[in-house]
């Protein structure tokens, strides 16, 4: 079948809105596609760390023909499913997976840092390693500092950690900032006590200027004073769990708007948890933020279709990629891609909408990361198998 025809099929058993499928890649049989980023003409895929590769690299020149041109393993019992590029810097996470099936064989743990003056070879120059099961979730723009989701000895959970990365070759832990009652031998505040059976743990963290938004797992939202990066200070903090189901994995500041768009993560087959959304939070105040509306939800059969159905992550608004205060691409797994338009914050509106079908031995699909580049052209990731997607919005909102 032609590449042409391939994706004439895909798209003809896709529900879709206002959305047109312009390739699909599954990454050489190794679909299993995590974070996503492109810089000039090159797709850069983290893997999840079902298959053997850690990286997956694109010549996306002709977005109708994307071609892989370089792949790289993971290391043994570790995934590096989050990639960040500055520059001609390249870091990938090293964690211990939570499918690991033998937690006694040991993990790499902590940052490595990547040479990418050759955009298709990076070449690593330095690791800086962390003690325990790793660093998850990372973001990496200015060049000089990352802020890195990590495990740190003496901390129950994961912390924000601010790594140093102005020397590429020299890496150093720079600050860190923790939720009041993980750290060893801490009380914990009244107004930070857990709920049964949930964790305050810093998931990702989305800086801009010399604030941070952090989202805090079943902690909610805290916005965190990073003027100092060696020792970042707590503002505020919001929280919706419970009554809803928590697992916050994205706080979006969109700062022209003085708005947070924070999503919470799905993480269980067929809804077998409280109730996830995508909340809109009004910081005018940051001292006192506040949640004044939550997307549309998907209609449909979703909740029963297979594997997870709920939100996962949003388009960044990264330098140099697509950026839009008002033009929401949020990934829902098996409800795949949504866009949102959120000119009435208090009211959002789903304006497109694009669900593949699922790859052969997958009950559903799992679209789980959304670029979109500077050029409007829309690049998403299925979880296990599906591999990458390119696709083109047709709707209203992308001026």
């Amino acid at each position: 079948m032609t590449p042409t025809a391939a994706v004439s099929e895909i798209e003809n058993r896709s529900e879709r809105c206002n959305v047109r499928l312009l390739a699909h890649n599954d990454l050489n049989g190794h679909g299993d596609g995590m974070q996503l980023l492109k810089v000039g003409p090159y797709v850069y895929v983290a893997h999840l760390g079902m298959s053997p590769m850690a990286l997956t690299i694109l010549d996306a020149t002709d977005p109708e023909d994307p071609r892989v041109v370089r792949q790289t393993p993971h290391a043994e019992n570790t995934h590096a499913h989050k990639v960040q590029i500055a520059g001609n810097v390249l870091i990938q996470n090293q964690e211990r997976p939570y499918f690991a099936k033998d937690r006694t064989v040991p993990n790499q743990a902590g940052i490595k840092i990547y040479d990418l003056s050759n955009p298709t070879d990076p070449r690593e120059i330095a690791y800086l390693h962390i003690p325990g099961k790793g660093v998850h979730r990372m973001w990496f723009s200015d060049g000089k500092y990352a802020h890195v989701a990590a495990d740190l000895p003496g901390y129950r959970e994961r912390v924000y950690l601010i790594v140093d990365l102005s020397e590429p070759s020299r890496p150093r832990q720079a600050g860190h900032w923790w939720m009041p009652g993980t750290k060893d031998g801490e009380q914990t505040p009244a107004n930070w006590q857990p709920f049964e059976g949930q964790h305050f743990s810093v998931h990702g963290i989305v800086p801009h200027g010399n604030r941070a938004y952090v989202a805090c797992v079943d902690a909610g939202m805290a916005i965190v004073d990073i003027s100092n990066p060696g020792t970042p200070r707590l503002i505020s903090r919001l929280d919706w769990s419970p009554p809803y189901g928590g697992y916050t994995h994205t706080t979006l500041p969109l700062p022209g708007r003085k708005l947070v768009v924070a999503t919470d993560e799905s993480v269980k087959d067929l809804c077998q948890e409280g109730e996830k959304r995508v909340w809109v939070i009004d910081i005018r105040e940051e001292r006192n933020p506040v949640t004044i509306s939550s997307f549309p939800v998907p209609q449909g059969d979703f909740p029963t279709r297979g594997r997870r159905f709920g939100p996962h992550n949003v388009h960044e608004n990264r330098p140099g990629s697509f950026q839009s205060e008002k033009l929401i691409f949020v990934t829902y797994y098996n409800a795949g891609l949504r866009v949102v338009d959120i000119r009435n914050p208090y009211r959002p509106e789903e304006v497109g909408y694009f669900v593949p079908p699922a790859p052969p031995g997958q009950a559903a699909i799992q679209i789980n990361d959304v670029f979109v580049d500077a050029d409007g052209l829309i690049y998403i990731t299925d979880r296990y198998h599906g591999g990458l997607y390119i696709l083109e919005y047709t709707g209203p909102g992308m001026d």
